[in-house]
């Protein structure tokens, strides 16, 4: 086994093929190569003859879980090392947590269970003994390696059983914002046990009942923020600490900290006015527990695991911590910070690079989650030049209201704006309450202005509407304000005359979004690109429309289009009505799942489709669509299964035929019904294209005519 360090203990080591991807390889390597038991003198028989013994069963990975994940994995020799560490990782958290013994006296037993049983089992019979060991080679910034030594040292001892439940039921009741982080500290709780709390030198606070040692800073400060209550009254109301204090600090005792913090009893002993110690045991009482506590994802498997710890055995329930919100760590235009390199900003520096607005709007970009987050100078930059447009935009909307149409919102693009609007308001706000910045950026100000944009452009002639513009402008300024508030502030009180700050002016108000008209909506505009595509193909005969947006050829004088036939038919019918009622009741709304197809085509079978007497010819008609309509529902959810839209799709197209003559460049457009026959003889010898191509539920067919 080439993994085996000679210059680290014995050199002797168990091999577990069963378990061990890098035991397994190893065997596997020896057996299949004549030559490498040559190079190290291995005799055929001490290896040929034996096979993988199963010793532990793992869900999904059976009871050879090595052999199964190396195969997964495409692991052709012991020399991938990065394969193996993955496989290591993929078979021990999971043979830890899952795994259930198939040998010994534990046969049956999860492994996490067994594993102390034998342990203390082989040092009750001498046949173990206990040491440490560093996790990994330790050097000195000299670069020569250390030799660790174990000295007398404090342990907490964290996974003792009891206190681990009370830890768990803190954490199941915490809000987390992502999964990712929860499954962190599930994992941390799974394995944390000892963990050793002292050092003997550096910076940090004495142990109390030791002096000789520090609490090392890993397991310091899980407590800190519950001082928070009650420093305005030790510090004399002063922040940094700096003023003279009515309380020195060898009065706080730890009968006065249990009397504050932990329900003792009153200190009868502290010189500490009365009226001042009721007043701390108010404060701490009414404003713990925190909330919100926001930190690195690198220390959930140490510091904040203790801070849920060691509230769990200082306070009642009720102060225990409610939130943690973990993040990952930040690079610079996609690279890590370094200040060798020079890819290093401090955040004055940024300021001074890109002004501190712009700083906010790059950072808020960066990123949301546990993933790192990346500042990137292009997207500061770009900040200050999409604000400034901004700023212009709104002083000539400002200037030319007087030319802006009155009255209340009428038209279709009227009710579509200002749907978005409730929709940016609300889903803006979602994402400030879950922290997730970039998502809330994205909506509140990419997307809010994309669909201002298209109300621009989807009004032509009639014009926009004045007050949807000012509602868009002031709830715009309030949904950027956390993030760009110098921005904002400019514009609420030099360009909207707004009294006050726009801080304190609340969030806008908003009515529930209708999502069944921005589905009608996203239909029109949809339906408006594929018919652009479609009257290129029908003018140039080409087998590529233009791209969205793209501006349609002029066709020659002698084949000049005026005319759209826009075909819809709005329901599903005949076999494919057949199709969806199946797949309705074969799909899962919670996991967006389907029964297996046996099942369905099972369905199929009992069917009006499957009782015809060409069953199999219609079953190739069928199954493309049974495949397409399942892969979308996967997709987008239950209502791809809908055999109608939830609005009337002619009524919608016809409310917007001015956009689409503008749009495609007609003089005449007209709605009709595929199953209104004489409507369908109007398309003249154009009729095959709706042959070819006919309608569906949310899909038109458009004929273009001279």
């Amino acid at each position: 086994m080439l993994t085996v360090l000679t210059d680290k203990g014995t050199g002797i080591v168990t091999s577990v093929p069963s378990d061990s991807p890098d035991d397994y390889m190893a065997l596997h390597d020896l057996k299949s190569k004549p030559a490498l038991r040559a190079k190290f003198g291995v005799k055929d028989e001490w290896v040929l003859p034996f096979e993988v013994v199963p010793i532990i069963n793992i869900p999904e990975f059976g009871d050879k879980s090595a052999e199964k994940v190396c195969i997964d994995l495409k692991i052709k020799s012991q020399n991938e090392k990065e394969k193996l560490a993955e496989a290591k990782r993929l078979t021990y958290l999971r043979g830890f947590t899952e795994g259930t013994l198939l040998v010994g006296e534990y046969t049956g037993m999860r492994v996490q269970e067994a594993k102390p049983l034998i342990r203390n089992n082989l040092l009750e019979i001498n046949e173990a003994v206990m040491y440490s060991e560093p996790e990994k080679k330790v050097m000195s910034r000299s670069g020569d390696e250390c030799v660790v030594a174990l000295t007398d040292q404090w342990y907490i001892t964290y996974g003792e059983q009891e206190w681990r439940e009370k830890a768990e039921e803190c954490l199941s009741n915490m809000k987390l914002y992502s999964d990712e982080t929860r499954h962190g500290f599930e994992h941390t709780l799974s394995w944390l046990n000892q963990w050793a709390c002292s050092r003997s030198f550096g910076l940090g606070t004495r142990i109390p009942w030791d002096e000789q040692f520090l609490v090392e800073s890993l397991s310091d400060s899980t407590f800190y923020m519950a001082y928070y209550t009650i420093a305005h009254l030790l510090q004399n109301k002063d922040m940094y600490g700096s003023d003279t204090s009515l309380v020195k600090p060898e009065q706080m005792t730890d009968d006065v900290w249990n009397f504050v913090f932990c329900k003792g009893p009153y200190p009868e002993s502290s010189d500490i006015a009365q009226s001042l110690l009721s007043k701390m045991k108010q404060e701490f009482e009414y404003w713990y527990p925190f909330d919100l506590r926001v930190s690195g994802k690198d220390l959930i498997q140490n510091h904040l695991t203790f801070c849920i710890y060691n509230h769990t055995a200082l306070v009642d329930q009720h102060h225990w911590p409610r939130g943690f919100r973990c993040n990952g760590h930040i690079m610079l235009n996609s690279e890590k910070m370094s200040k060798s390199t020079g890819n290093f900003r401090t955040l004055r520096q940024a300021i001074e690079e890109f002004s501190a607005d712009a700083t906010r709007f790059s950072l808020a970009d960066a990123g949301d989650g546990m993933d790192d987050a990346n500042f990137v100078f292009e997207t500061a930059n770009a900040a200050i030049l999409r604000l400034t447009k901004e700023i212009s935009w709104m002083e000539e909307v400002i200037a030319a209201e007087p030319s802006l149409r009155t009255g209340p919102p009428s038209t279709f693009a009227d009710r579509v704006f200002d749907n978005e609007i409730n929709i940016a308001v609300t889903l803006t706000e979602q994402h400030f309450n879950e922290y997730m910045f970039r998502e809330a950026l994205k909506v509140g100000f990419y997307d809010f202005q994309a669909a201002r944009d298209e109300y621009r452009f989807s009004c032509g002639v009639g014009g926009m509407n004045r007050d949807l513009l000012w509602r868009f402008m002031d709830a715009q300024t309030r949904l950027i304000a956390p993030i760009c508030p110098h921005y904002a502030e400019y514009v609420w009180r030099e360009l909207l005359k707004k009294d006050g700050f726009v801080v304190n002016a609340g969030w806008p108000t908003a009515n529930l979004p209708d999502l069944t008209l921005k589905r009608a909506n996203k239909y029109l505009q949809d339906s408006i690109v594929t018919m652009r595509k479609l009257l290129q193909k029908q003018v140039s005969g080409s087998k590529k429309g233009s791209k969205k947006g793209g501006q349609v050829p002029p066709p020659s004088e002698g084949n000049k289009l005026t005319r759209g036939l826009i075909y819809v038919n709005e329901q599903y019918d005949g076999w494919k009505e057949e199709c969806l009622r199946i797949l309705q009741s074969k799909f899962d709304r919670n996991t967006r799942s389907f029964a297996a197809d046996k099942d369905i085509l099972e369905e199929l079978q009992k069917s009006t489709i499957g009782q015809a007497a060409n069953y199999k010819e219609i079953l190739k008609t069928c199954m493309p669509f049974l495949r397409f309509k399942k892969d979308e529902a996967i997709s987008v959810g239950p209502h791809a299964l809908d055999l109608k839209l939830p609005f009337g799709e002619m009524e919608v197209l016809r409310e917007n035929l001015d956009l689409m003559k503008r749009q495609l460049g007609l003089e005449r457009v007209e709605i009709l019904s595929a199953s209104d026959e004489d409507a369908v003889r109007r398309a003249g010898e154009q009729v095959r294209l709706l042959n070819q191509n006919p309608p569906s539920p949310g899909n038109p067919t458009a004929i273009f005519l001279s």
